[in-house]
């Protein structure tokens, strides 16, 4: 039982010494790791000195060296956002104030390209908080707070521009749905006139029928009935063969008239 026990013992101890000998080996690989990113950055290689960095952090995933320049060189490819991530774990891991200051400038600057300039004050200031006299932090955070002042302004005309645009666009729906009932009046009105219109021009039209129905038949000669001019030229014949037969009758009473003669008393 004693034997089984000092064996026991022996393995545990060989299995710890040899997890400890593992990690610091995974520590080594990690820090020749971060060297190799930075002869690849230098060499301004900021993609293979990525992959270089993410190879140090996976066997050290609390070494904050590799996070703050992983951080930057992400950043040399304009991937602002990812780069602040990195920036926020280099921040956590590392416990000098210097550190500390270098990250949340680098963080401010990432920011800045953002445009999130107010992300990028409270960045400034904490740097500045954990060393005062770097100068060009003081720099950036002026240069932030200008930028934030400029970009609120700006904020400030475009939504009092599109409050105005708003209302001039609530007026002018106003204003046509005004115009829309004035016109839809107006077209009702008119439909109403022209059916009146449409009446009394078919009413015209009706009495001008008759109108025309009764000249008509006042001009037009009834059946059997001469007009005026036949009626003159019948008279006229009627006239001339009058005086004909009044002069045959003429002419036959003065043939048989007796010549007088004087009278024997």
């Amino acid at each position: 039982m004693k034997n089984s026990l000092i064996i026991l013992f022996l393995c545990l101890t060989t299995v710890i010494f040899s997890q400890e000998k593992t990690s610091k080996d995974l520590e080594r690989e990690a820090r020749e790791d971060v060297r190799e990113g930075n002869k690849l950055y230098n060499q301004l290689k900021f993609k293979e000195a990525e992959i270089a960095y993410k190879k140090g952090l996976s066997k050290n995933p609390n070494y904050p060296k590799a996070a703050y320049n992983l951080g930057n060189s992400i950043y040399q490819q304009d991937r602002f956002k990812e780069a602040v991530s990195q920036f926020e774990l280099a921040e956590k891991t590392v416990k000098d104030k210097m550190s500390k200051a270098e990250a949340f400038h680098n963080m401010g600057n990432s920011f800045m390209k953002e445009k999130q300039y107010g992300k990028a004050v409270e960045a400034f200031k904490n740097a500045l908080r954990n060393n005062s006299k770097d100068d060009e932090t003081r720099y950036n955070l002026a240069l932030a707070q200008e930028l934030l002042k400029q970009q609120q302004q700006q904020n400030k005309n475009n939504k009092d521009k599109n409050k105005d645009k708003n209302n001039k666009d609530k007026n002018k729906d106003k204003k046509d749905k005004k115009e829309g009932d004035k016109n839809k009046k107006d077209d009702k009105n008119k439909d109403k006139d022209k059916g009146k219109d449409k009446k009394d021009n078919k009413g015209d039209k009706k009495k001008n029928k008759d109108n025309k129905e009764n000249q008509d038949k006042q001009q037009k000669p009834r059946p059997n009935q001469l007009s005026p001019e036949q009626m003159k030229q019948l008279l006229e014949a009627m006239n001339n063969e009058e005086n004909k037969t009044q002069k045959k009758l003429n002419a036959k009473k003065a043939k048989g008239r007796k010549i007088k003669q004087e009278k024997d008393w």
